[in-house]
């Protein structure tokens, strides 16, 4: 039977079946990665991304296809990792603007939706870039919009719009050189592909698997080693507000009317790490406040409370540094907000504990394999409290869920587009607490390309890339994003690297150690740099970083 109109509760059908047929095919989008380096993650980026819309759509259901859409742009929004995460996010955000105020849409109607999701995602990317997802998406989007014109069965215009993706997708190589060259599709434009195989199946009525998406806890989506290291750096005592609440309300009639606003600013005087976050139907809170009961009643003015989780912070602190119970302590008066607080991003507890001795007051343990998503970095921005914070990534695939994060809080956010630990770091170095936000914006952007960043890793494939044959299992030296070295061994290829990126006009060279180098290599590695180049400064930090053996910073 032809489908001629599509309202929310097929339109949900459709979100859980595409979240389904990514989840299923996640290792295999992330296996695409164009370089052969073991921290390929598009595909669980996407799959995360489209797993948090999904579910929000499962805690909101209706058979408003507006108010669908909505909680399907507000579950992404927030639940964003990467790259290829924020893209999607914002082709459904478009999507959802388009709808928001229809019942149920016809072909027509939604192929605009397509395309407008395509207009939003092309805004949100600075310098959008041919053969990737968005291409994919907007040559699918196109197909669609021609079609509507005289196919009015959204299940036929659906089947349209896959065949062009598939077809858009096949030539992703064609467009980006570097694909033909890897001799892959876009990995991106492949998750996207997956996405709309499941629109389509529900549509036909097809079940590729279970329709219920399971979504992982927020503490399994955080690395939990996260927690350890922050927790070590504060006493159980010094933790003002001991309860992490969780709940959301469902509005009902005859209830006080819902004002965001004013909701958030009265939650705001129970405690601190507020997130709010609502719809028509229902608001989701987060706040970490000292008497929970108050926070609960308060909500309840506006109507039921559900998905209700209440967490003791100062037992869950006990527990992770092994401490002894000690009194708890609280004050009646709010702490002021710092002028400047510094949230960063990096993996290893090693280069963690190294980004707080030179002035970091957060570090969201995630980068490689685990890129934060938007909401993780949104409470980071909570918990540092203050009126400026300055964003470093230190990862090109986390720069974009920075900036979406920034869009979303009332703090003034300044994301510093550190693409690497080096140019993190050289950033922070250059942070002048005393200067103006602008000022502190210009100076730390230009520190930025003050220092060459190198790392060595291995290869989890065979490829040729950029004319280098590339083995599986052989060692990779990359310099500011190139792979510019190969060879069979770790030491051999990380002082082939130091011999391409040092230079006789270079005075410092800081090495961090990673979990798979040896103390003796390091030793031997160090040796090797003094006796080649005789004047530079050699400094040695252990940061522990899984995946990347070794990362250089050179000055």
């Amino acid at each position: 039977m032809s489908i001629t109109t599509l309202d929310g509760k097929r339109f949900a059908e459709m979100i859980l079946q595409g979240a389904n047929r990514l989840s299923m095919n996640a290792k295999l989008v992330d296996a695409l990665n164009v370089f052969p380096v073991p921290d390929g993650d598009t595909g669980t980026n996407m799959n995360l991304s489209m797993t948090s819309g999904a579910k929000e759509v499962e805690n909101n259901q209706s058979d408003h296809i507006g108010k669908v859409g909505h909680a399907l742009s507000k579950g992404l929004l927030m639940g964003a990792r990467g790259n290829s995460g924020v893209i999607l996010s914002q082709l459904f955000r478009g999507f959802s603007k388009s709808i928001e105020l229809k019942t149920d849409i016809n072909s027509i109607e939604f192929a605009k939706a397509l395309q407008a999701g395509v207009d939003t995602a092309y805004k949100a990317v600075m310098k959008p870039v041919e053969g990737t997802i968005l291409t994919v998406a907007k040559d699918a989007a196109k197909a669609a919009v021609l079609a509507a014109e005289t196919e009015s069965s959204i299940d036929k215009l659906m089947e349209v719009t896959l065949k062009e993706a598939d077809a858009s997708l096949k030539r992703t190589p064609d467009l980006l050189p570097v694909l033909k060259e890897v001799g892959v599709v876009d990995s991106g434009g492949q998750g996207l592909v997956f996405v709309y195989e499941g629109f389509l199946a529900a549509l036909k009525g097809d079940k590729l698997s279970a329709t219920t998406v399971s979504t992982p806890s927020m503490d399994e989506l955080v690395n939990a080693e996260h927690h350890k290291s922050v927790q070590s750096h504060m006493n159980t005592e010094d933790i003002e507000f001991g309860y992490c609440t969780e709940f959301m309300v469902r509005f009902e009639d005859g209830k006080t009317p819902f004002n965001e606003e004013k909701f958030r600013s009265d939650l705001s005087k129970f405690g601190d790490s507020l997130l709010v976050i609502s719809d028509d139907e229902l608001a989701k809170v987060h706040i970490h406040a000292e008497y929970p009961g108050e926070v609960l009643s308060y909500g309840q003015k506006y109507g039921n409370l559900i998905n209700m989780k209440i967490e003791n912070m100062r037992q869950q602190h006990i527990n992770i540094v092994g401490e002894k119970p000690k009194a708890a302590q609280t004050t009646e008066t709010k702490q002021e907000k710092m002028k400047y607080g510094v949230v960063t991003v990096s993996m290893g507890k090693g280069i963690a504990d190294l980004f707080r001795s030179i002035g970091a007051n957060e570090v969201i343990e995630g980068g490689q394999t685990m890129n934060p998503s938007t909401e993780d970095i949104v409470q980071a921005i909570k918990d540092v409290h203050a009126e400026n914070i300055i964003i470093l990534p230190n990862n090109s695939n986390i720069v974009m869920a920075a900036q979406q994060a920034a869009t979303v809080v009332e703090e003034n956010v300044i994301v510093i587009p550190s693409k690497s630990v080096p140019q993190g770091m050289a950033a922070l170095l250059a942070f002048n607490p005393t200067a103006e936000p602008n000022d502190v914006s210009a100076v730390m952007n230009d520190a930025l390309y003050s220092v060459k960043s190198g790392q060595i890793t291995y290869a989890v494939r065979d490829t040729n890339i950029e004319g280098l044959d590339i083995a599986k299992g052989d060692f990779m030296g990359i310099l500011d994003g190139k792979i510019v070295i190969t060879d069979k061994t770790q030491l051999s290829a990380s002082k082939k690297l130091l011999t391409e990126i040092v230079t006789d006009e270079d005075e410092i060279l800081t090495i961090i150690q990673g979990e798979d180098a040896s103390e003796d290599e390091l030793e031997e590695l160090v040796q090797f740099v003094e006796e080649q180049f005789e004047d530079i400064e050699v400094e040695t930090h252990k940061g522990d970083q899984p995946l990347y053996s070794y990362i250089f910073s050179v000055e």
